[in-house]
């Protein structure tokens, strides 16, 4: 039997990267595994062709191979919390009323700036 050694850090202070997948889309992918591999078992339970339900499993896996390094490889460590972040940020601020404004006072702690 032949023992194989993955490496998975690449250095101190540097996100982990394994196989060319960065950060938090490790675990996308692996989550993404569990629930093809439940739903493999449900569709089998259900009745399906065995042959069917591998040929399913097998294309929607490389549908989320291709799509979690993707994602990988476009967004990065944490790129992709930042487009969902900036996504959730409004466009325009509109302001009809100078009643907000006409409360606002200055403390000596905002005055030095």
């Amino acid at each position: 039997m032949n023992n194989s050694v993955y490496t998975i850090n690449k250095g101190i202070n540097k996100s982990i990267e394994f196989k060319g997948l960065k950060a938090q889309y490790i675990w996308y992918f692996a989550a993404g595994m569990l629930i093809l591999m439940i739903l493999f078992v449900l569709l089998y339970l259900m009745g399906f062709h065995s042959y069917f339900c591998l040929v399913f499993i097998l294309v929607t896996g490389t549908i989320l191979l291709v799509k979690v390094y993707g994602w990988s490889n476009t967004y990065g460590e944490h790129g992709m919390m930042k487009a969902i972040a900036r996504r959730k940020m409004p466009k325009l601020i509109k302001n009809h009323s100078r009643i907000t404004f006409q409360h606002l006072t200055i403390t000596a702690h905002e005055s030095q700036y």
